[in-house]
């Protein structure tokens, strides 16, 4: 685990480097002292352009549909979720109505994930400093089964911060992560529990 979780961290550093920094949303700590509160006032300071940004040019394999609708979707985080996963950055989750209903079960075995389901993930982390810098909008989209059975028929998908997709290998740096942290909730990774929006 330690070997995947180490090529996903340097596939994420690769989108550091053309994360947008957001100074005037910087905190006067570490990201990990955080509260949720102060997690989700990073998060209100920054998620207009967090969204202006993504939609930015052209987005070639990246389906644009997704990334211009999915704030109309099911949120699934109260806050942004504390950093783990995804190179240490906090995450903001959108489900899509045809997924919404199994994801937000958080069922941790037996989990049916409907053909058609699509997470978006935004994405932000604090440094040491305080300082806060825009991270890429991860999506997953599942698809057609036997259509990428590498990957159990999830498509993986990043776009960054200024609205480039970006190239990254799904299967060592997701695909393989996923499977392996999280595949007996069907590969999705959930928000920590506290974190988690119920069905009404």
């Amino acid at each position: 685990m330690k070997r995947l979780l180490g090529l996903a961290a340097a596939a994420l550093l690769l989108a550091s480097g053309t994360s947008a920094q957001a100074a005037s949303c910087d905190v006067g700590k570490p990201g990990y002292e955080l509260t949720p509160d102060e997690a989700q006032g990073v998060y209100d300071c920054i998620k207009e352009s967090l969204v202006a940004g993504y939609q930015k040019g052209n987005k070639r394999w990246v389906p644009k549909s997704i990334v211009d609708d999915y704030r109309s979707w099911v949120l699934a985080s109260k806050y942004p979720a504390a950093p783990g996963f995804h190179g240490g950055r906090f995450l903001m989750t959108y489900v899509n109505p045809t997924g919404a209903d199994s994801y937000m079960e958080y069922k941790e075995e037996d989990v049916v994930v409907p053909s058609g389901t699509i997470l978006a993930k935004e994405s932000f982390n604090i440094n040491d400093e305080g300082k806060v810098r825009k991270g890429p909008l991860f999506i997953m989209q599942k698809v057609e089964k036997g259509k990428s059975p590498k990957t159990d028929d999830w498509y993986y998908m990043m776009v960054a911060p200024n609205g480039t997709p970006m190239a990254v290998n799904v299967f060592k740096a997701c695909s393989e992560c996923h499977m392996e942290n999280f595949g007996t909730q069907g590969g999705y990774g959930y928000p920590v529990p506290e974190a988690r929006v119920h069905k009404q």
